[in-house]
């Protein structure tokens, strides 16, 4: 429950910066298989924000350990199931050896056996690294280790390996494009070897068509809802326009800010959705103080309440993310 009222919340919050979010080549996600995500990785947090949008599934995501050390960010993880990997790199800055633990990821790898275990999908950043460099970047061994231990030592069937190119027109600028490609399936079952290197090469390959040889879509049309009922239809339309009356101040602002304060690319589109949710958050408390001091009424605070909320979903999402 508290999976889906984030993930609705992240949707809502990504198009306070981003004008749409087109998926394309969405029936290739299997509904009900092991699933590793193999993602490209080139804006922060918000790349699993996006993926964890478009998928409709539930996912267990990967995140680097070291945004663990942050008490909230923990106790966020826990919530949300977040399987923490030490990155070697982090491990010999922190340590400041020359090498490090090489089974220093075997308790989240457990963990991570265990969700495909159960048909879970995982999401996995493979280049393991958050960059702005152009293309994609060496893909580390780590995911194909995975895929391989899950068919070959814990025998799991149906592993398959998903791979998911996300393309933005300008990661860092409000009121641009997100293409996510839904790149060919890897099936393990089907896969003829158990050479890492060798399936390491074959997601590389295609990770790299749905990521750097995509071309970025064209957005959607605004969203034209047919209910078959005019009234539902100048209902929704009425809750759009009193969404984007009472949020935009709010995002406006968040985008400001953000922006003033960002120092790279990654940072305005996270950025606004932190000072987005407080605002908007802070918004909804002066409404509501106001509403109750004026009418003194639980139920028509409650249903204010809800009229906001609604507002907010319908003026995200006049245009709704494309998935063809």
């Amino acid at each position: 429950m508290i999976y889906n009222l984030l993930k609705w919340i992240t949707g809502i919050a990504l198009h306070w910066f981003y004008r749409d979010i087109c998926v394309i080549g969405s029936e290739k996600i299997p509904a009900d298989v092991p699933l590793l995500i193999a993602a490209n990785h080139q804006n922060a947090l918000v790349d699993s924000l996006i993926v964890g949008w478009v998928v409709p599934r539930r996912i267990t995501m990967t995140a680097k350990a070291t945004l663990a050390e942050n008490a909230l960010i923990s106790l966020l993880f826990r919530m949300l199931g977040v399987v923490p990997l030490r990155r070697a790199s982090d491990e010999i800055r922190n340590a400041g050896q020359v090498s490090v633990d090489r089974s220093r990821n075997t308790g989240a790898f457990r963990e991570i056996l265990n969700v495909l275990n159960r048909n879970g999908a995982v999401l996995i950043f493979p280049e393991g690294k958050s960059h702005n460099e152009v293309g994609l970047e060496p893909l580390k061994t780590g995911l194909a280790r995975l895929a391989l231990k899950a068919r070959d030592d814990c025998s799991i069937k149906g592993v398959t390996i998903l791979p998911l190119g996300l393309v933005f027109e300008d990661k860092g600028t409000p009121g641009t494009i997100v293409g996510a490609h839904v790149g060919e399936p890897i099936k393990m079952d089907s896969w003829p070897s158990n050479d890492h290197v060798a399936l390491i090469e074959e997601v590389s390959k295609r990770l790299r068509r749905v990521s750097e040889e995509a071309g970025l879509p064209t957005p959607t049309e605004k969203l034209v809802i047919q209910t078959g009922k005019p009234w539902r239809e100048k209902l929704i339309a009425l809750a759009a326009a009193w969404g984007r009356f009472t949020h935009e101040l709010p995002i406006r602002t968040a985008r400001r800010i953000a922006i003033k304060r960002s120092v790279d690319a990654d940072q305005p589109a996270m950025l606004t959705i932190t000072f987005g949710t407080g605002l908007v958050l802070l918004t909804y408390i002066i409404h509501l103080t106001i509403v109750g001091t004026l009418v003194h009424s639980f139920w028509i605070s409650a249903l204010y309440l809800a009229g906001l909320v609604t507002g907010a979903y319908w003026a995200a999402f006049e245009q709704h993310p494309r998935r063809s």
